[in-house]
């Protein structure tokens, strides 16, 4: 069963993408991965919708980041098309004018406006995109659109071992709605305002502001908290759709219901986003970096980030060992407030650390419990309110092989 964060108002569902009305998904092979595994990706609505969507900071954008930019300025969309495979990435105008024509083509198959359509690659950066096998692919991909989001998730993966998706179901205002999602990401992850690849659709009747507020709600705490390697890639999006399918008066940004959209929002972003975390390239181990104490919630996620980045932080879980040490550096150089007599470190919930010095602790508990596919690390540097959590992965032999081999 996923995770979700806790809330009695929020029942974790089957299904992804397509698990709020009005949705249906699709995913097909396209000719586009040499092993001929599906790598063509489409969900789409019943018509034009409320729409939001954010993108990487990266200065270096692949062309469908480029497009889709311009394509949500109107905060509407039907569809959004994602490929793997292919980044799309420095190709140049070509690039644009491929993102476009598949826009194009799809919005012509569905009968929605080209603007409609979002555009979504991933895969190797600087390859010109096989857009006649693309666009050859469009209305099988139409054809297979069904209520099962299953392949869809799997559509979109590169060196992703596990499809992600997740759904959850809840009840305000008089009426229950359906928050779905699906991602990808396992590599070149350390986004900055969305992940590598993610899709969040609901039913409910979101105004167009709504919509882009619940997912910059939702993505500061989730999507956002999640690294791998500390990279940005240059095609990460993230795009919320709102059906309205389940019916109810529209949800403003004023409406108090969409306080409990916006948790049903982050409960299933912060399941994809730690599912990426625990799928990270070579990784065994998903961890949980807690920072409490600090000066304000900024010094924190800097403390908590420059933990969960650190490949000496990172390979010591690996090898199962508290060497907290390792901790105490990655503090220092975080450019966070800090009083090194002051702050404490525990490993998977044994103290480790005191006031900034070592304190007795059995060296063999601490392996067995660091030996846990799911570790949390924490810190308290004792110097005010501030707090976050950021979830990363351990550094791995197989992740050297893994990025050594990526082009072979």
């Amino acid at each position: 069963m996923a995770h979700f964060s806790d809330s009695p108002t929020l029942t974790p569902i089957e299904g992804g993408v397509s698990a709020p009305a009005g949705f249906s998904a699709s995913g097909i092979s396209a000719g586009l991965k040499p092993s001929g595994a599906l790598d063509l990706a489409l969900v789409a609505a019943e018509a034009a919708c409320p729409a939001a969507a954010v993108f990487t900071t990266n200065k270096v954008a692949a062309a469908p980041v480029i497009v889709s930019r311009r394509h949500i300025a109107d905060m509407t969309a039907r569809a959004v098309v994602i490929n793997s495979g292919n980044a799309n990435a420095c190709a140049g105008a070509q690039g644009e004018r491929d993102a476009e024509n598949t826009a194009a083509v799809l919005a012509d198959a569905l009968g929605c406006a080209a603007t409609d359509v979002i555009v979504c690659s991933t895969g190797v950066i600087g390859v010109p995109l096989p857009t006649d096998r693309l666009l050859a692919a469009v209305p099988e991909a139409v054809a297979s659109l069904s209520p099962d989001g299953d392949a869809a998730a799997r559509a979109i993966m590169t060196t992703d071992t596990v499809a992600k998706q997740a759904a959850v179901e809840f009840t305000c205002g008089g009426s229950t709605y359906r928050v779905g999602g699906m991602a990808k990401g396992s590599g070149m992850i350390q986004p900055n305002m969305a992940t590598m690849l993610a899709v969040l659709t609901t039913d409910a009747p979101l105004t167009a502001e709504a919509c882009d507020a619940a997912l910059r709600a939702a993505v500061n705490v989730t999507f956002n908290r999640v690294t791998v390697d500390s990279d940005t890639s240059t095609n990460d999006t993230c795009v919320l759709l709102a059906s309205g399918a389940a019916g109810g008066e529209p949800i403003a940004p004023n409406d108090a219901r969409l306080i409990d959209v916006i948790a049903a929002v982050k409960a299933v972003a912060e399941t994809l986003a730690r599912m990426i975390a625990r799928d990270g390239e070579g990784a065994t181990k998903l961890i949980t970096v807690n920072v409490r104490g600090a000066a304000n919630d900024t010094d924190a996620e800097l403390a908590a980030f420059a933990i969960a980045n650190s490949p000496l932080v990172k390979t010591a879980i690996f090898g199962r060992d508290a060497n907290w040490g390792r901790v105490a550096m990655a503090l220092g150089k975080s450019g966070c407030e800090l009083d090194q007599t002051r702050f404490d470190i525990t490993f998977a919930g044994i103290p480790v650390c005191s006031a900034g010095q070592a304190i007795a602790f059995d060296e063999e508990a601490a392996f067995r419990a660091l030996s846990s596919d799911d570790v949390t690390l924490e810190a308290d540097l004792h110097l005010g309110g501030g707090e976050a959590t950021v979830w990363t992965c351990d550094l791995t032999y197989d992740y050297v092989r893994i990025n050594g081999e990526y082009r072979s």
